[in-house]
């Protein structure tokens, strides 16, 4: 009799595993080949022998676990209980999928930026986009978590929160193409990539960004470079293009400011999206801050999986303004090397670059029909 009732809670905790498992993965929109898939990746190091007569958790087990703590954000209790499993148990299985998420699939994901990536990337920019010779956008996002112990204010920003920075490079596909993680919430955007490993290899040019060239319809113009496109928190660059300053701007700064805006939001759109399929990013993070830079790379990654499994037509459906308006190992962990603020005086060669796009944008070859509709529209 005892065990004909432990073999029917055993059935029943299968039996409720599975069904978190299929909401789960629908919640995420991960298909199964896809989790499939995840699961044989990630086996060999999650795996374990059982002990004690007590059987360890199946590696299938493991990162459903952990997929629910990142889809909901619940907290280990809750997911103890709906597991049936305990709280230590649950802790532990989410640190050790989160990490082995990013040794296993870093690679393969979040692989080094190459010359054809870069390029790649820019022929995306300008078709979906409109604007040439930009290989990414750039921009830093907020992770809240429980004020570390001891900190002070160090990871205290300035929307009155304890955070840390995920500063990212985000292709036209709202891919994760570079990312920088864990500088403390009290730096800006600007001042986390000079202190950053990503800076820092974006300044000495170690990230095999394409060559100057000419743009196909403007030729004219010279040979211009290839660049990261970015708000006003980051400094102009020779590699990054930043808007003018001001508000009362003649019209042909404001296109460019519009045109510069129309590609950088891929990457506001996808902390969106990573937010959006992700809750624990919607909730404070009460993880330690080097186990919440763990939970942010394997979401990175993960984000990564599913929009490489999401096929490309589907950025046919984005909206269109016409209707309406080092290797990357050596980037994770962030290299706090630099302590004092960086110099956002642009150079000159910065500024003629910028000053060039802004007249192809405001030229017959770079302008489209849309561009002054929506600077008039009071954008």
């Amino acid at each position: 009799m005892r065990h004909s009732v432990v073999l029917s809670c055993k059935i029943c905790a299968l039996n409720c595993r599975m069904t978190l498992l299929l909401c789960c993965v629908q919640y995420i929109r991960m298909d199964l080949i896809t989790f499939k898939s995840l699961v044989s990746r990630l086996q060999p190091a999650l795996q374990h022998l059982n002990v004690n007569s007590r059987e360890s958790l199946s590696a299938e087990e493991q990162i459903v676990i952990c997929l629910r703590f990142l889809a909901t954000g619940d907290s280990y209790r809750t997911l103890a209980f709906s597991f049936r499993v305990g709280v230590a148990t649950v802790h532990h299985a989410v640190v050790r999928v989160c990490e082995a998420i990013w040794s296993e699939l870093r690679n393969t994901y979040l692989p080094t930026p190459t010359l054809a990536t870069w390029i790649n990337s820019a022929t995306k920019f300008e078709t979906f986009c409109h604007f040439p010779h930009c290989v990414g956008a750039i921009d830093g996002k907020h992770i809240v978590i429980q004020a570390p112990p001891n900190s002070g204010s160090l990871y205290y920003n300035y929307k009155g929160t304890f955070s840390i920075v995920l500063l990212a490079i985000v292709d036209a596909e709202y891919r994760f193409i570079a990312a920088d993680i864990g500088a403390y919430g009290s730096s800006s955007d600007g001042g986390v990539l000079h202190r950053s490993a990503l800076g820092q290899a974006l300044q000495d040019q170690q990230l095999n960004m394409p060559q100057e060239s000419v743009l196909s319809n403007f030729s004219q113009a010279g040979k211009q470079p290839y660049f990261l496109v970015g708000d006003e928190a980051f400094p102009l660059e020779m590699y990054l293009l930043r808007p003018y300053p001001g508000r009362s701007l003649p019209t042909d700064k404001k296109i460019f400011n519009y045109r510069l805006s129309h590609a950088r939001r891929v990457v506001e759109q996808a902390f969106g999206l990573l937010a959006a399929r992700w809750r624990i990013f919607q909730r404070r993070i009460t993880l330690s801050p080097d186990n919440a830079q763990k939970v942010v790379q394997a979401a990175i990654i993960l984000h990564n999986v599913i929009q490489r499994s999401t096929p490309t037509s589907s950025l046919s459906e984005l909206p269109n303004p016409t209707d309406a308006s080092p290797s990357t190992s050596s980037l994770q962990p962030m290299n706090m090397t630099h302590t004092g603020r960086g110099n956002n005086r642009p150079c000159n060669s910065a500024l003629a670059v910028r000053e060039t796009f802004k007249g192809y944008f405001n030229s017959d070859e770079g302008s489209v029909d849309w561009q002054l509709r929506a600077v008039a529209s009071g954008w």
